[in-house]
């Protein structure tokens, strides 16, 4: 019965990320500076932290303070560490979608990138050889500018077949492994489902949610700065 809770819970955030999908694919791109620092000290920033995902890195439903990578900036900031940081989360974005988009990522130097994308993918049966040619894509261009890169993983419902289902996880692992970079295997551990911890939907994380995924995310993404700083 746990099993099958678990399924229910990951192919209800599958959904929620379709819909996003249907109701704002055709938003426009993010500018480069959506989340940057406004602090006049901004030429003497350590460095570009840019969020490269779907709608739950966009922050669908919140204010742009309130999305986990606003929260991440300001608690930068509060430490005295002046991080330019780029919210590019579009909802319902794919790992195509963001090959798409990387001379866009890249038009500036990016020091670090938080990659969390593929969960459409899932949603949309695509081959996982496919899922995962896109993000190496992703992964060697950011290599090639010098960019570290902190991965997030997804994973699938049962009922999408325990062949393509185990294709797909594997895919995060392994890249992590053969890239070198940190994986942090779910971006919504701890608030998945939680109804105090989203908005009504049940998927998108409210304010206090998305405090706690950025605590989530701190913990992979904080030894990262640190070794860019």
């Amino acid at each position: 019965m746990r099993q099958v809770r678990c399924s229910a819970i990951v192919l209800s955030l599958l959904v929620a990320l379709a819909g996003a999908c249907n109701r704002q694919a055709q938003e426009a791109r993010p500018s480069s500076n959506t989340q940057a620092t406004a602090d006049p000290t901004l030429g003497l920033t350590k460095g570009t932290l840019v969020f490269l995902g779907d709608s739950l890195t966009a922050g669908q439903g919140l204010s742009k303070e309130q999305a986990f990578p606003a929260l991440i900036e300001a608690r930068l900031a509060s430490e005295g560490r002046p991080w330019k940081v780029v919210n590019a989360g579009i909802s319902g974005d794919t790992t195509a979608g963001g090959v798409a988009r990387l001379d866009w990522v890249f038009r500036q130097k990016v020091d670090v990138l938080f990659l969390c994308l593929g969960a459409n993918d899932g949603l949309r049966g695509v081959p996982v050889a496919e899922t995962e040619q896109n993000l190496r894509l992703i992964l060697d261009r950011a290599q090639k500018q010098g960019t570290r890169v902190v991965l997030a993983g997804i994973q699938l419902p049962e009922n999408y077949g325990t062949d393509y289902r185990n294709g797909f996880a594997r895919i995060f692992p392994r890249l992590a492994k053969e890239y070198r970079i940190p994986l942090l295997p779910f971006l919504l551990e701890g608030v998945a489902m939680d109804p105090r911890l989203n908005q009504h939907d049940g998927i998108h994380p409210n304010a206090e949610g998305a405090r706690r995924v950025a605590d989530h995310v701190w913990a992979a993404l904080d030894p990262v700065l640190r070794g860019r700083s």
